[in-house]
C-alpha cells in the first residue's frame, strides 16, 4: 500500500466532528481517489476531558497547538477551530512550516486571503478554502476549476442561511422579523448574537472571497458595501409580491468595463429569477461568465457533514498534488489591479416606500424630482392610509435603471420634502424585469 498521509486538526466542534466521522467513515472511498490512506493523527481542543460522542479512541487530544504544528509526520493541517488572529497565527505557522493547510474560516481569509495564499506560494504549500463559502456548495472548486477558462463578468447569490430562513418565514408566514429570528436562534440556524448574520457582515466576507477568486483582483473585505435585514418588515414583503418580487438578502460581485462593484444587501429580485426560489437556510450563487453564461451552484450551505465534506474534498485535492509531487498555490498573486465602480457607475432599478400628505399637488412633485434626475417610474402603486386628522396616503415606487449617484441624491431630497412625512424603506431591484 502507498505510504499515507497524515492529518492535523485544530478543533472538534460541530464541523471538525464531521470531518473525522467522513475520514473514518469513508476510508475506502478517500483510498480510491487518491490512492493511499488519509488518517488523523492529533486534533486541538479546549478540554481534553470533555465527553464527545464520537470514536476517537485511536487519536491524540491536545490542548497545546505547538503539538501539532510541529508533529514532523503531520502532513496537512485542517483548521476547523474559528475566530481570526489565533486561526490567522496557526495558518501562518503551519505553512512556514511547510505544511498543507485546509481551513472553514471565512473570517480568515476574507481579511487576510492575500496574505495567506502568498505565503503557501513561496513555501510550496496547498492552502485550500472551499468550505469558508456556501458550506458544501463547491463554488470555490466551480470558480477556479470549472470556469478556469471563461471569463466571470458577475457573481451573486444568497450565501447566509440564517438570513435567508428569515426572509423565508417572514414572506411565506407573514411573521414579524423578531419573531422570526427567536425562532431561528431556538432551531440553531442563527446564533445568540446573530449580528454578523443579520447585519450582512458573514455575507460580506464570503462576496469579498469569491470576488477575489473570481476577478483576481486584491478586492478586501472595507470595499464591500453592506446593508443588513434588521430593517425589513411584513409590509415590505407583502408589497414585494403584489408587484411580482421576491426580497432576499444577496451578496453580488459585478464587474464592468474592467471595474467592479461589490455588495451585500437585501434586494429585490423577480419572482421567476433562480435565486428567487431558495428557500429556507439554502444557499445558491448564481455566476455569469462571458462565454459559458448562467450557472448556478446550489445546497446547504452550513452544518457539519455538508461543510466537513467540502473541507474533506479540500483535503483530497492535497492529496493528489502531494503524490504527483506539485508545488503549493500557483495562482495567489491577483491578474488585475484594484478598481471599484464609482457611484455615477452602478446602476440598477430601486424600490422606495413613502408616506405622503394627501393633498393636491403631491403626486406632482413627486414626479418633478425623479423627472430632475432624468428617472422613470417603472412601477407605481397609491393607497390612502385611514388617518382622520392628517390625511395621508403609501405611496410605493420601482424606477427605471438609474445610477446609484442620482438614486442617492433623490433619496436626500425625499426625507427633506414637505409632502414627504416618512421614507418607510428603499431597495435595489437586480435580476431583470418583471414582466
Amino acid at each position: 500500500m502507498a505510504q499515507g498521509v497524515v492529518v492535523g486538526i485544530l478543533g472538534l466542534g460541530t464541523v471538525g466532528s464531521g470531518v473525522i466521522r467522513i475520514l473514518t467513515g469513508h476510508q475506502q472511498e478517500l483510498q480510491h481517489q487518491t490512492g493511499c490512506p488519509i488518517s488523523a493523527k492529533k486534533i486541538l481542543v479546549r478540554d481534553k476531558t470533555k465527553p464527545r460522542d464520537l470514536n476517537i479512541e485511536n487519536l491524540t487530544l491536545t490542548e497545546n497547538a505547538e503539538d501539532i504544528l510541529h508533529d514532523s509526520e503531520i502532513d496537512v493541517i485542517i483548521e476547523v477551530m474559528g475566530g481570526i488572529e489565533e486561526s490567522h497565527h496557526y495558518i501562518l505557522q503551519s505553512l512556514r512550516s511547510g505544511k498543507h493547510v485546509v481551513t472553514a474560516n471565512k473570517d480568515v481569509m476574507a481579511l487576510h486571503g492575500t496574505e495567506l495564499l502568498r505565503e503557501a506560494e513561496e513555501n510550496g504549500c496547498y492552502l485550500l478554502y472551499e468550505a469558508s463559502v456556501a458550506g458544501g456548495i463547491p463554488v470555490i472548486r466551480g470558480i477556479t476549476e470549472g470556469l478556469a477558462s471563461d471569463r466571470i463578468s458577475q457573481m451573486m447569490g444568497i450565501v447566509n442561511g440564517t438570513t435567508n430562513y428569515i426572509l423565508t418565514k417572514m414572506a411565506q408566514e407573514e411573521r414579524d422579523y423578531e419573531e422570526v429570528l427567536a425562532e431561528a436562534q431556538e432551531l440553531g440556524f442563527a446564533e445568540s448574537d446573530p449580528t454578523s448574520d443579520v447585519e450582512g457582515l458573514d455575507a460580506a466576507r464570503k462576496i469579498a472571497i469569491l470576488a477575489r477568486l473570481g476577478f483576481s483582483m486584491n478586492v478586501e473585505l472595507a470595499d464591500v458595501e453592506v446593508k443588513g435585514i434588521t430593517n425589513v418588515t411584513t409590509e415590505d414583503m407583502e408589497y414585494c409580491e403584489q408587484l411580482g418580487y421576491t426580497l432576499k438578502l444577496i451578496g453580488l460581485a459585478k464587474r464592468t468595463d474592467e471595474r467592479v462593484e461589490l455588495t451585500v444587501q437585501p434586494m429585490l429580485l423577480p419572482n421567476d429569477h433562480p435565486l428567487a426560489s431558495v428557500q429556507d437556510e439554502y444557499n445558491a450563487v448564481y455566476v455569469h461568465g462571458e462565454a459559458v453564461g448562467e450557472t448556478m451552484f446550489y445546497g446547504p450551505g452550513a452544518g457539519s457533514l455538508p461543510t466537513a465534506t467540502a473541507i474533506v474534498s479540500d483535503l483530497v485535492a492535497v492529496v493528489k498534488n502531494i503524490r504527483l509531487g506539485t508545488g503549493g498555490n500557483s495562482n495567489s498573486r491577483p491578474l488585475h489591479s484594484k478598481a471599484l465602480q464609482a457611484n455615477e457607475e452602478v446602476e440598477s432599478k430601486y424600490f422606495i416606500r413613502l408616506h405622503v400628505k394627501d393633498q393636491t399637488g403631491t403626486f406632482d412633485d413627486l414626479s418633478s424630482l425623479f423627472k430632475e434626475e432624468d428617472v422613470g417610474f417603472d412601477k407605481l402603486l397609491q393607497w390612502p392610509l385611514e388617518d382622520e386628522n392628517d390625511p395621508k396616503s403609501e405611496v410605493v415606487i420601482v424606477t427605471h435603471l438609474t445610477n446609484r449617484a442620482a438614486y442617492e441624491r433623490i433619496y436626500k431630497e425625499l426625507e427633506n420634502m414637505d409632502v414627504v412625512l416618512d421614507v418607510k424603506s428603499s431597495y435595489r431591484v437586480e435580476g431583470g424585469q418583471v414582466s
